[in-house]
């Protein structure tokens, strides 16, 4: 088919795909909820049960894999633009393993229990992280540039995830409430961490889709987007600026998603071809359906135990 009828049938598909799957992620679980059931419990008219399994547990949880996927998803579009790697994710700039360490620091000193405790320690590990891996991809001769940038993160995210394992295994009874979140999982998820981390990740997606068109020339070459008027350094401080913040709020609220921020940019970019202008917001949009749905699956392929969203 032409392009344009295959980006024609890739928006409706989209357009359809993400309200599927968040009545999917409301109406399966442990316990079950018919359509009819669903709809009178939104309405106010569902039993004291059906009421608790809606408002308390599946809303929050469904609320915060959209967040988190649209996160992530616009975080590995911006990883692959600025690098130019297809390859690359957000996990490259050792977001994941600044937030996992912060985490493992905060069990095993602080006493900290429970995913909700999590929130602002994952957060605040990723942002440091992100920073010191700038400033070491900085040093040296010259300007930063992505190979640099690249190493240097992956080079740290391998330093700090040995360290975060060998606090774990010192102690794995104080880590049994890691293990849930270090999986990645939205099993537990409330709002009162999303709310922290929101305004964050909001923030993250505006700095997204401002940078569109400067990611559009830097595809050609930092020297062909110079030559076009691009301002490089402000672009790639405002890449990094903008991963930090989705990456990180992502892993704060949901724990190390791996895989979303890598394979969704690719399917868009099948789809509706390489402008960035397309690429970043329809990241955001298929991007929660790809967790959302794996969400669903991990509810019910070994019932009634549940499997982590992230494996």
């Amino acid at each position: 088919r032409s392009p344009r009828a295959r980006r024609r049938a890739g928006l409706v598909c989209l357009v359809a795909a993400l309200p599927l799957s968040v009545i999917l992620s409301l109406a399966i679980g442990a316990n079950p909820l018919s359509l009819a059931a669903l709809w009178e419990t939104l309405q106010g008219q569902g039993t004291q049960e059906t009421m608790f399994v809606l408002f308390e547990l599946r809303i929050p949880r469904t609320i915060v894999g959209i967040a988190a996927g649209a996160a992530l998803g616009v975080a590995g579009a911006l990883v692959q633009a600025f690098t130019r790697n297809p390859l690359a994710d957000p996990g490259i700039l050792g977001v994941n393993a600044g937030a996992a360490l912060a985490v493992a620091l905060g069990v095993a000193f602080l006493g900290l229990r429970g995913a909700s405790s999590f929130v602002w320690l994952a957060f605040i590990g990723a942002l440091i992280v992100t920073a010191a891996v700038y400033l070491i991809g900085s040093s040296g001769r010259g300007a930063p540039d992505p190979i640099r940038l690249t190493l240097a993160g992956v080079a740290l995210g391998a330093v700090l995830s040995g360290i975060t394992t060998g606090l774990t295994l010192s102690n794995p009874d104080a880590f049994d409430s890691m293990r849930s979140w270090n999986a990645g999982s939205l099993l537990g998820s409330g709002l009162d961490g999303l709310t922290v981390v929101l305004p964050c990740i909001l923030v993250g997606l505006v700095i997204a889709c401002a940078l569109a068109p400067g990611l559009n020339a830097v595809g050609l070459g930092e020297d062909v987007a110079r030559a076009q008027g691009a301002r490089v350094s402000a672009i790639r401080i405002g890449v990094i600026v903008a991963v930090t913040l989705l990456a990180g709020g992502a892993t704060a609220i949901a724990g190390p998603i791996s895989f979303v921020g890598l394979m969704v940019p690719h399917v868009i970019r099948w789809t509706f071809g390489v402008n960035q202008r397309l690429i970043i917001p329809l990241s955001a949009v298929l991007a929660p359906v790809v967790v959302l749905l794996s969400d669903v699956l991990g509810r019910v392929i070994i019932a009634p135990a549940e499997v982590p969203v992230g494996i």
